[in-house]
């Protein structure tokens, strides 16, 4: 006999329970990054893994006037806080700044933030304690990061986190805000990613054919897909800024399910990709994704040469 929906939804992964009450918080979508996420730090960060803190503090001091490049998810932020400037009953979008630098050594990145025109005032600055802990507090959907340790704290505590890896990706012309997302371990549970795994793709396709009428339950990222939907809800579908995407490796007959599964979820997914194993790079290159998240660590090396990327490191794939 099916599970019921609501029972499915409180296992194995529930994110609903901070991040989608009604009650306790507004539509706002808010997104926290790190300040390695938002620009290139790449030297002053190898310097303070070289060095220490002491060096890292000395350098970002002396070179404060000097601006701050863009890095791997500064286009992902453009376009987010480029959708507050649309008319409409548009629910606002909120970026926050979780850095590890002091605000001493901070003062550089909002110097970049101010010459970029981004709309960014809220920020902690923690010294080099991790900054997760004031991810809850801020309410945010999602947290971006090139620091795993940090990630990995945001998802246990119920929130979609990915780490941001380097990437040679160029940055896409187009004014559409366009994401893309893995299906298991992801946006739903990573259940059917055990099967697969540990008996084998036959049986994961006979327990999805088998299981077809029953909904997956949540992955970390269902409630900040909830949140876009939000967004994309104030517009016609032909005309909506925001295009979303389902990239993953399923294929005919375990699609029925996903389908099913985002149909009674109410969530509109613009396009879905079944790829069977195909390799997902070419195919988010030519969606054009701003940013693809996915927790194989396989397809993440692969995705990363066509576009940004962040790793979710949640559940099967990465014990």
């Amino acid at each position: 006999m099916p599970v019921d929906y609501d029972d499915r939804m409180t296992a194995p992964y529930d994110a609903s329970n901070a991040h989608d009450d009604a009650s306790v918080r507004d539509n706002r979508l808010v997104v926290a990054i790190s300040s390695r996420a938002l620009f290139d730090m790449g030297d002053s960060h190898e310097l303070f893994e070289r060095d220490g803190l002491d060096a890292y503090r000395a350098f970002q001091i002396d070179h404060e006037d000097e601006l701050l490049q863009p890095g791997v998810a500064f286009p992902l932020v453009q376009k987010l806080l480029g959708l507050n400037a649309l008319s409409g009953d548009l629910p606002p979008v909120e970026v926050i700044l979780l850095s590890r630098n002091s605000g001493d050594t901070g003062l550089r990145i909002f110097n970049a933030i101010q010459h970029y025109g981004l709309n960014i005032s809220r920020a902690a600055f923690t010294s080099g304690a991790p900054t997760s802990d004031y991810i809850a507090p801020f309410k945010a959907d999602l947290f971006l990061s090139a620091n795993a340790e940090d990630v990995g704290r945001a998802l246990r505590a119920g929130v979609a986190a990915a780490t941001i890896l380097p990437s040679t990706a160029p940055q896409r012309s187009s004014e559409q805000l366009r994401i893309a997302f893995d299906g298991d371990a992801v946006i739903f549970g990573d259940e059917g990613e055990r099967v697969s795994q540990e008996q084998g793709l036959d049986a994961f396709h006979a327990n999805e054919s088998q299981r077809w009428a029953e909904p997956l339950s949540g992955g970390p990222f269902r409630g900040f897909l909830a949140a876009l939907h939000r967004l994309q809800a104030a517009f016609p579908a032909e005309t909506s800024p925001i295009r979303t995407a389902l990239v993953t490796a399923r294929s005919a007959p375990a699609h029925k399910r996903v389908i099913l599964t985002l149909r009674r979820w109410g969530v509109r997914i613009d396009e879905a990709l079944f790829l069977g194993g195909r390799d997902k790079g070419p195919f988010l290159d030519a969606f054009g994704a701003d940013i693809f998240f996915d927790d194989s660590p396989k397809n993440v090396e692969s995705a990363r040469r066509h576009v940004a990327t962040g790793h979710v490191p949640h559940g099967f794939s990465n014990r």
